[in-house]
């Protein structure tokens, strides 16, 4: 029985560090998005339809 608290001490220590990892890259700039701005111009923006008006007078 012992064995699981270690093995759950163990898991959530190690799930903790992972968290803080991820904080820090994120604080970092890692996962900033710096090639879609340059190339959003080139894209065709999509055609919007316009809505149907349903007025019953």
């Amino acid at each position: 029985m012992s064995v699981i608290y270690i093995v759950l001490t163990v898991s959530v220590i190690v799930g903790v560090a992972f968290f803080i990892v991820f904080l820090l890259a994120v604080k970092s700039g890692q996962y900033d998005d710096s090639y879609t701005p340059s190339v959003r111009m080139l894209f065709e923006d999509e055609i919007v339809k316009p809505k149907k008006s349903t007025k019953t007078d």
